[in-house]
């Protein structure tokens, strides 16, 4: 059997079509591809749509505590700077991360949109993914797999003061 090539798309069921479209075009920096009164397909790329939004009957809330199921969809940037510079566009929007880590593999932030499904953006710490695997196979990750706290404004400050992008990405406790 054939894996797939590539990860296309996903979709949310909403109530509040119009905000949750608003968000995550916000959060992308994406377009609108097509929208009507109960759909919308958005894209960021060149992806015909990565996020759908599908609003065709009411639907019940999503309970205020922790469930089984989807738990959240990620999106890489290329660079810690792109990722940042992507931080201060949202602060500046008002739009916020919940919980910022530097998990080894990635570092990423973590958001939150107006129907509560958790959104990563993140950057690769390694120069590979080889490198990242190895790392995950790791004593030093099964000690703890979920990784450090980090403060984006912090790592903005030691950028800007030259340091390099390599040294922010290594996990503190390696």
């Amino acid at each position: 059997m054939a894996s797939p090539s590539r990860l296309a798309h996903y979709v949310l069921r909403t109530n509040q079509l119009t905000k949750m479209v608003t968000w995550y075009c916000i959060l992308l920096d994406a377009r609108i591809n097509f929208r009507n009164d109960v759909i919308c397909f958005i894209t960021y790329d060149d992806e015909h749509h990565r996020v759908a939004f599908v609003a065709t009957e009411t639907y019940a809330e999503k309970p205020s505590w922790v469930q089984v199921g989807f738990y959240h969809a990620a999106f890489a940037f290329d660079t810690l700077s792109d990722l940042l510079k992507n931080y201060r566009r949202l602060k500046a929007l008002d739009v916020l991360p919940y919980r910022c880590v530097n998990h080894g593999p990635t570092v990423s932030l973590y958001y939150r949109d107006p129907d509560r499904n958790d959104v990563e953006m993140q950057v690769d710490a390694f120069p590979n993914a080889e490198a990242a695997s190895a790392f995950m196979r790791s004593e030093h990750f099964a000690r703890n797999p979920i990784g450090l706290p980090i403060d984006p404004e912090d790592f903005i400050s030691k950028l800007e003061a030259g340091i390099p992008e390599s040294n922010l990405l290594r996990r503190a406790d390696l």
